[in-house]
């Protein structure tokens, strides 16, 4: 299957997991300016706006007139979302440039560890899990303030599921079937309705990321329908393509490019491929600076590549980490404040891209789509 073996190995690891367990391994108006979610004239519309607080469509969010070029969206996305030092670090800078993003929750985050049992896996035991639950009470309440505020700020919140169970931890989500996916599904909005003063409702999550991109997705994507749910950003595509709806949820593909020091080596455009491909995954801070720059130079080079080819929109996908000194973390934070206020530059989540794609002329949809995917040279 496209992205696994060697130069797409589908690895990932939520933020708790490195913790817990790493020990164990817009539209654009062609103007001058920046395209921002958050101005007057820029925004990334109010589909994640807290309720109460609906703002006026921002001005790329319209029905392209003949020639006018779509806005590249930048879709940023974290999975597990479970580190307060992270939070702290990704909103301001997310404020500051008037980003919104996408953070997928894994669902025992919102367990304390005491109540672990509460959660049985598909196929696994009551408190069983490849990643770690939610810590002290504590703990717990101070992520549901974390997302709290990141809903507040605009930034949608999705599922990465419950226990992280990926190839060599079997049954793993490779092999779900529909039936235990939605055994999953539930129990992931059990956490969510259960935890206290959290701001996040089954209602507002709309699609998600598997662990490790594994799955059968015709198994996954009608369970995702058949709840109204409408996205999955889980599938690799070569290159960077536009969303495609299957099973009648779309599809936002994460790309696999070329990564120079590689030798042109394509893989996933992800943290962990990146850290597994440029040394095995093994932890040397003393290479974060050569791995942040490589990392830097990727997203750069997938960014250009597409501004200037078909204009799809850029998966950013990455995890609350701290793996090889802070490298990745570090890059990706960088790269948002870089990216997100250049011009005709849309950094939006992922119900927002799809907003857009409604407004427009199924038509344009198409001849978009079949543009070649953009390549990084």
């Amino acid at each position: 299957m496209l992205g696994q073996g060697p130069g797409g190995r589908r690895r990932d690891w939520g933020s708790l997991s490195f913790y817990g367990a790493l020990a164990l391994t817009v539209l654009v108006l062609i103007v001058v300016g920046t395209v921002r979610p958050d101005q007057g004239g820029a925004s990334s519309g109010n589909s994640a706006q807290p309720q109460g607080k609906a703002t006026a469509p921002p001005a790329w969010m319209h029905k392209l007139r003949p020639g006018e070029k779509p806005p590249q969206f930048v879709l940023f996305s974290f999975d597990g979302v479970g580190s307060h030092l992270h939070w702290q670090r990704v909103l301001p800078i997310a404020q500051r440039t008037g980003a919104h993003f996408s953070g997928f929750l894994s669902g025992i985050y919102l367990l304390p560890d005491d109540q672990r049992a509460k959660y049985t896996g598909p196929g696994h035991g009551p408190g069983k899990a490849s990643i770690g639950f939610g810590g002290t009470a504590q703990d717990v309440r101070t992520r549901v303030d974390d997302l709290n505020r990141a809903v507040a700020q605009g930034v949608e919140i999705g599922t990465h599921y419950n226990g992280h169970f990926c190839s060599g931890n079997e049954p793993s989500v490779g092999a779900w079937t529909k039936a235990q996916w939605n055994k999953e599904l539930d129990e992931f909005f059990t956490f969510v309705r259960g935890a206290p003063g959290l701001h996040v409702t089954p209602a507002s999550i709309k699609g998600g990321r598997t662990p490790c991109l594994e799955g059968r997705f015709d198994q996954l994507l009608p369970a995702l329908a058949a709840r109204g749910m409408t996205y999955d950003s889980s599938q690799v595509s070569d290159g960077v393509a536009w969303p495609v709806q299957q099973h009648g949820v779309w599809e936002f593909w994460m790309p696999l490019v070329k990564v120079k020091v590689l030798h042109g080596k394509k893989v996933i455009m992800m943290d962990y491929n990146l850290w597994y491909q440029l040394n095995g995954a093994q932890d040397d801070p003393s290479r974060s600076t050569a791995f942040k720059d490589v990392t830097l130079d990727t997203y750069r080079a997938a960014y250009n590549a597409v501004l200037k080819g078909n204009r799809a929109p850029l998966v950013v996908a990455n995890h609350f980490n701290d793996w090889a000194g802070r490298a990745f973390s570090d890059a990706t934070e960088q790269f948002m404040g870089e990216v997100c206020t250049k011009p005709e530059t849309v950094c939006a989540t992922y119900s927002e891209v799809i907003a857009w794609m409604k407004l427009q002329d199924p038509a344009v949809l198409t001849n978009l789509r079949n543009q070649p995917n953009a390549q990084v040279p």
